[in-house]
């Protein structure tokens, strides 16, 4: 198939590889994206392969909680100027009560729902829309419940750019599902534990090392240990137990929470504009379409 400057482009965001690069992974992969991946990496020449598209949307995350119940939702903007915005930062409360209190399955459920004020949640975003002069989205959420013995952590990083909710069992201490909600934040991985990861996921990765190790010339017969020690590496990258503890790094994250007699049953962790793709402005007109409204 033609491979179009915009997949060279996507390619060379996702791995950092060089254009040319970026070009002979797609020519030699018939286009497919996930598996130019990969060849970069079986070369060498994409260390790691950025899972995640260019972080661009703006808008905010916001976590409430209300007893054994908890939301966290994003809700988007056009502009970082509307996120900071009074009136924006009350219809996101806003629409955390209400998802608090109604708990629909799906964002398009929530947005037939009635409002204490009468109206639906589409049409209060409307009416938003109206008032503030951009489009605003409600992009996604989560309810999540917990037990007695349980805790919530609530973390929200750079004024909600970030949003983490965790739930730790085994313990009532906020503090500690707090702590752990603040690692996930910084180091973003995938899965609680590895018993977690599909093992598709397992096969494709230790594919891609093996290749990796035998391109670098390792002999066969020490290929395949070297590909489990590897995988262990791989591990440490995507799951939450497996990593060292952001604020303890002697400590792994499952001997923080087993040290304070706690599990860590799950976790949502929300980045603002993750897998949007934003308009292509630059600053001075982003100023501009804010003067002229």
């Amino acid at each position: 198939m033609a491979i179009t400057a915009q997949m060279v482009k996507e390619l060379r965001e996702k791995t950092g590889a060089g254009m040319m690069d970026c070009k002979k992974a797609l020519t030699e992969t018939n286009g497919d994206m996930e598996k130019a991946i990969d060849w970069l990496r079986e070369k060498g020449i994409a260390k790691a392969a950025k899972k995640a598209d260019r972080i661009a949307a703006e808008g905010t995350t916001l976590i409430e909680v209300q007893g054994n119940t908890a939301v966290i939702l994003e809700v988007n903007s056009e502009t970082d100027f509307v996120a900071k915005n009074e009136g924006f930062k009350v219809l996101v409360k806003e629409l955390a009560a209400h998802l608090l209190t109604h708990k629909p399955a799906t964002v398009e459920a929530a947005l037939q729902q009635t409002m204490d004020n009468g109206t639906t949640v589409e049409e209060h975003i409307n009416a938003a829309i109206a008032k503030i002069g951009e489009k605003l989205t409600l992009r996604r959420f989560e309810i999540v419940e917990k037990g007695d013995n349980a805790a919530f952590g609530a973390y929200l990083h750079m004024g909600g750019r970030i949003g983490v909710l965790t739930v730790l069992e085994g313990t009532t201490d906020e503090a500690i599902a707090k702590d752990v909600a603040m690692h996930i934040a910084a180091l973003n991985p995938k899965y609680v534990s590895r018993d977690q990861v599909s093992q598709e996921e397992i096969n494709r990765e230790r594919e891609v090392l093996k290749q990796q190790a035998l391109n670098e010339g390792k002999p066969e017969n020490i290929v395949e240990k070297m590909v489990e020690g590897r995988l262990n590496k791989f591990y440490e990258d995507i799951c939450l137990l497996e990593q060292s503890f952001v604020k303890n790094p002697d400590m792994k994250v499952r001997q923080f929470v087993e040290t304070n007699g706690a599990t860590v049953k799950s976790f949502v962790r929300y980045e603002v504009g993750e897998g949007i793709e934003k308009r292509q402005d630059n600053f001075a007109e982003e100023v501009m379409n804010q003067v002229r409204k």
